[in-house]
C-alpha cells in the first residue's frame, strides 16, 4: 500500500508540472499575439509608431528575458523538487525493502519459534506422561513398601511373641529344655525320634519338673491352632516286668503323678505312660495327670536333652 501511494504521488506531480507548463505557454502565446496586434497598429501610424514599436519590442525582449529566467528558475526548482521526490521515493523504497526483509526475517523467526514451541509442547507432554508413569510406579512401590512394612511388623511381633514365650518357658520349664514332637508315634518310634536328635524321652522324677512340664506344654499348645482340651501328650515309660516301671535310663519309677484310679492296665499291655493334663477337668492337676496306655498307641513324644 505504501508503494502504491508513492507511485500515485509521483504521477500527480508530473501532471501538475505539465499543466503549469501548458498554462505558461498559453499565456506567452496570448502576449505575443497582443504584441503583434499592437505592432501592426503602429505600422499603420507612421514614425511615431516606429518608436513605440521599438520601445515595445525592447520591453518585450526584457519581458521575454525575465520570463526565460523565471522559467529557468521554475524548471530548475521543479527539477530539484522532482529529484527530491525521487530521492524520497528511493528512500521509501529502500525502507519498504528493508521492512519487507525484516518482515520476512520475522516470519521465519516466528515459524522457528512455532516449531520450537511445538517441540517443547511435545516434550512437555512426554515429560508429563513420564511423571504420571513414575507417580504410578511410586504409588505401587509405596504400596509394596507398606505391605512389606506390615509383613515385617507382623514378623517382628511374631519374634517378640516367640521371645516372650521362650522367656516364659525358661522360667516355667525349669533348668532343662523339652522338645514336644508334632507327630504321633508309638513309644519305640518316639524314642528313636528323640535319639535321632541327640536326646531321649523325658524323665520326670520331681514334682517341680512335673508341674513345670505341664505348664510349659499347656503354654506351647496355646500358641498353636490345636485345642489343648483334646490334645494328648505322651511321655512314655516302659515296664520291663509287670508292676515295675523304669525310665529310659533304667532308673526305677519312684514317684508317680497318676490320675485317680491309675494305673489300672485297663486294656492290658498298658506298659507305657502318657501325660494327659487338661486344665478344665476338675479331677486333673499337674500332679494327677498320668495314665497307663499300650506302648503301641501313637502319641506326641516329649524329648529331653
Amino acid at each position: 500500500m505504501l508503494k502504491a501511494e508513492i507511485l500515485r504521488t509521483q504521477l500527480d506531480l508530473k501532471l501538475r508540472v505539465k499543466a503549469r507548463m501548458k498554462e505558461k505557454i498559453l499565456n506567452c502565446d496570448i502576449n505575443i499575439l497582443t504584441d503583434m496586434c499592437v505592432f501592426w497598429w503602429c505600422l499603420s501610424g507612421g514614425s511615431r509608431c516606429l518608436v513605440l514599436i521599438t520601445v515595445g519590442l525592447g520591453l518585450i525582449c526584457v519581458l521575454l528575458l525575465v520570463f526565460i529566467i523565471l522559467q529557468h528558475i521554475t524548471i530548475t526548482a521543479e527539477r530539484d523538487l522532482i529529484k527530491s521526490y525521487k530521492n524520497t521515493v528511493e528512500e521509501f523504497n529502500q525502507t519498504i525493502n528493508s521492512l519487507q526483509d525484516s518482515y520476512t526475517d520475522l516470519m521465519t523467526e516466528k515459524h522457528q519459534l512455532q516449531n520450537n514451541f511445538n517441540s517443547l509442547s511435545q516434550k512437555k507432554q512426554e515429560l508429563e506422561n513420564r511423571v504420571a508413569a513414575l507417580s504410578e510406579e511410586l504409588k505401587k512401590e509405596a504400596t509394596k513398601r507398606g505391605q512389606f512394612t506390615y509383613v515385617f511388623m507382623l514378623f517382628f511381633l511374631f519374634l517378640s511373641l516367640m521371645y516372650t514365650i521362650l522367656l516364659k518357658c525358661m522360667f516355667l520349664c525349669g533348668p532343662g529344655w523339652f522338645f514336644v514332637s508334632t507327630e504321633l508315634k508309638s513309644w519305640s518310634d518316639s524314642r528313636q525320634y528323640c535319639r535321632d536328635r541327640g536326646a531321649d524321652l523325658v524323665i520326670i522324677n520331681t514334682e517341680e519338673k512335673q508341674v513345670s512340664l505341664c505348664e510349659c506344654l499347656l503354654m506351647n499348645e496355646s500358641n498353636h491352632t490345636y485345642s489343648w482340651f483334646y490334645s494328648h501328650r505322651g511321655s512314655y515309660l516302659h515296664s520291663s516286668n509287670e508292676g515295675i516301671m523304669k525310665w529310659v535310663d533304667n532308673s526305677p519309677l519312684k514317684q508317680g503323678f497318676w490320675l485317680k484310679g491309675e494305673p489300672n492296665n485297663y486294656y492290658e499291655n498298658e506298659d507305657c505312660i502318657e501325660l494327659n493334663y487338661k486344665r478344665d477337668q476338675v479331677e486333673m492337676s499337674p500332679l494327677n495327670s498320668w495314665n497307663d496306655v499300650p506302648c503301641s498307641e501313637k502319641k506326641k513324644g516329649i524329648c529331653e536333652k
